[in-house]
Parts: structure tokens; sequence; C-alpha cells
């Protein structure tokens, strides 16, 4: 199994005499990505906490560096094109509009007439429509022009709105950006990730799953002694049924959060010295090296040996690594992101959401950027023009969003 001429092939035809020597298409797609400006926008786009919070825990670049870093090595070690992985593992949450997921659920609710508003939809629309590189010939924007393989890789889930499997109100596509999903979708079995489109999201889940406990722990607002109260256990299970997974019984989820702790690599406690930071990073490399590891040697199991790409393969997670995994996420979800003060920050925060939404469509010829208010110009119907707003809104910084909101209310 390889990569195909196919594979490297862009939606709009580059001239070749223009294209590196030293340089593959799939390195350049990493080059086109790191330099675009809707990664550098991540820097100041909320991880777990708004990044002006405190100057130690992630935004959604340093997580997606972190991601990049994992998937990478993970997915040479299967054979994948590490670029490729690595594109796919920086572009995996360019379309995250301010505030994280909190707002990703206010602008869904504000776009629901239209289609929707979803994160990893709203990155395909990027890398294909909304960050300039190239345009096709009658000057329609064209993205970044990544190759079949890396746009592939890039999504996450390869369905329309409501055509994803057990009823999921996630998606990869909007309606009017279906003619490139469908060129370089085509030929690969319907619903069906490619492989690095499954490093990454693996590579994302343990990432955050891990970092977003160190961060926790650090920052002070989780003591690990709390993690062997029974009170505050029943807490985080709750949560990991609840969200995070749900197929899974209390009684797997309890004993996959034994077998983390008594791994050890979990401290017992944390006063902020350096000899336990020192600990905290240790955590983070036991946990990631676990979690990696365990799917790679059941993926191999499956498949054997030699290299895995694209829709030849898939990711084989063992049910007790996933479980494991679920409950890291729910002790950061329980300790910090569903804490009690933090309800009255995320209200304001779709508050703000709504209300941008209403100040770029009061004024869109001197409101918005100068790229989307062309967009919006051209529009052809209200519904076309409002997906202008919504890109507008989403693209924002959560410092740039809040600034707005200040000048404009």
């Amino acid at each position: 199994m390889s990569y195909t001429d196919r594979d490297r092939e862009r939606w709009v035809a580059e001239d070749p005499a223009t294209k590196r020597a030293d340089r593959d298409d799939f390195a350049r797609d990493r080059a086109r990505l790191i330099h675009s400006a809707s990664l550098r926008r991540l820097s100041a786009k909320t991880q777990v906490l708004q990044p002006s919070s405190d100057d130690f825990i992630r935004n959604r670049l340093t997580h997606s560096l972190e991601v990049a870093q994992i998937g990478r090595e993970f997915g040479a070690a299967l054979g994948c094109s590490a670029d490729v992985v690595d594109t796919a593992c920086l572009a995996h949450d360019l379309g995250h509009p301010p505030f994280g997921h909190n707002g990703e659920s206010a602008l869904d609710a504000l776009a629901a007439d239209i289609g929707g508003f979803e994160g990893n939809a709203q990155t395909l629309r990027i890398l294909t429509r909304l960050e300039p590189k190239r345009t096709h010939a009658d000057g329609r924007p064209a993205g970044l022009n990544l190759t079949r393989a890396s746009l592939d890789a890039a999504t996450k889930y390869p369905w329309r709105r409501g055509q994803g499997p057990g009823g999921t109100p996630k998606f990869g596509v909007y309606a009017d950006d279906l003619p490139v999903y469908e060129w370089f979708r085509a030929g690969a079995p319907p619903g069906q990730r490619s492989l690095e489109a499954e490093v990454m999201d693996w590579s994302d889940d343990v990432a955050y799953s891990v970092h977003d406990v160190e961060d926790a722990i650090a920052s002070g607002r989780l003591d690990p002694r709390r993690l062997r109260d029974a009170i505050d256990v029943g807490g985080v299970l709750a949560v990991a049924g609840g969200v995070y997974a749900p197929d899974l019984t209390a009684d797997d989820l309890g004993s996959a959060l034994e077998r983390v702790l008594a791994s050890g690599a979990v401290p017992e406690r944390h006063d902020g010295s350096r000899r336990d930071l020192a600990a905290l990073k240790d955590m983070t490399s036991r946990l990631i090296g676990r979690f990696v590891l365990a799917v790679e040697v059941a993926t191999r199991e499956r498949h054997g040996e030699g290299d895995l790409v694209r829709h030849e393969a898939d990711l084989i997670v063992p049910i007790e690594t996933r479980a494991e995994c679920a409950v890291l996420k729910a002790v950061a979800a329980h300790f910090v992101m569903y804490a009690e003060e933090r309800v009255a920050i995320m209200a304001r925060e779709r508050e703000v959401i709504k209300d941008l939404v209403e100040m770029f469509s009061q004024a869109p010829h001197t409101r918005l950027d100068p790229d989307l208010r062309a967009d919006y110009l051209a529009a052809p119907d209200e519904a076309t023009a409002r997906r202008v707003v919504i890109d507008q809104v989403a693209s924002l910084s959560d410092t740039r969003a809040l600034a707005l909101h200040q000048r404009w209310r």
C-alpha cells in the first residue's frame, strides 16, 4: 500500500515549474498550513479556558502543535506519510470559533436554519475556501489548495449534517462546500474515515485528555488527591459516561480510572515546585506513551506489518484504552469546564457570540473584514449572506471578539 499520484492531486492544478524540487506535495501542504492566518489565530482561542485567564494553560494553537507532534510520530510508525498526518493534526481545530465548544454551540443555534455550524465543517471551509492561497480561473477562492490526501486526513466526520452514524450531531461538510468534498472523497467508502484522519482523531483525544489534566493540576484547579475521593470520583464517572463514553458501563469506567491511578503516572500531590512540575511532565509522557502504544499494537495485530495508508486499514482502539482516555477527559470537564464558577462565564460568552452576529449583520459593509465583505456582496441570497456573517464571527479570536463587542455595544 502506498500513496498514488491521484492522492497528490489538487483542486486547482498548479504549474509544476513553480514547485520546489526539494519538497514533495505533502510537505508543501504542511508548509501552507503553518504559514496560514487561520492557524496563527488559534493562539488566542480557548482550549479549555480563555487564553487571557492564565499564562500556563494551553490555547488552541499550543494544543494543535502537541497533537501534531503525537500524530506525526504515531502515523509514521504505522507507515502513513508523517506530513499528511501532521497537516491534518495542525488543521483539526482551525474551524473552532471564539470560546471553544461553548462558542460552537452558540453559533450552531444561531445558524440552525441555514445548515447549522460545526467546527469540523468550518475547518474544511477554511482549507478549501476562506484561507487565501489559490483561486480558480474564474476568480473563485480555492483556499490553501491542499492535496486530496491531506483534505481527507483533515476530515474527521466524512458525512453531511444528519447523515452520521448513531444520530451524531457532528458532521464534516456544509451543503455549499459539497463540490470539493465530493472531489477529494471520490472512491472512498461512504462514511469511512481515512486511516490518517483516525490517527489525527486519536492523537487529539490523547493530547487533550492528558494535557487538560496537567493544566488543571498545575493551575491549582485540581488537587490530585481528589481523584481518590469517592464523591469526586462519582462525579467524574458520571461525566465520562454521560458525555465521552455513553456505551460503556460505570464499572468499565471506574476500572479504567483505577488502572490509570495504579499505573503510578498520576501524582498523588502537587505543590507547584519544580519537582512536582517535573512529575506532571512525566505523567504526560507516560500516559501519552501508554495510549498510543496500546493502539499501535492493536492495529498491527489486526492489519500486520507494512505501510498502512488511506482507506486500506482502520485504527483499532481497545475498549480498555478508550475508557481510560474517556475518564481523563471527564476529569478535566468535571473539575474545570463544568465547575460552578464557569457557568456564568459560559453564559456571557454565548451572549457575546449572539451579539456579534447581530452587530455584523447590522452593518456588514463597514464591519466585515474586506475579504468576507466581498463574499457578502457577491452572495446570491439571504442564507448565503448570513453564512458569511457566521464565517466572520467564527474566524475571530477570543481577544478580538471581546474587543469588538466592547467597542460596538
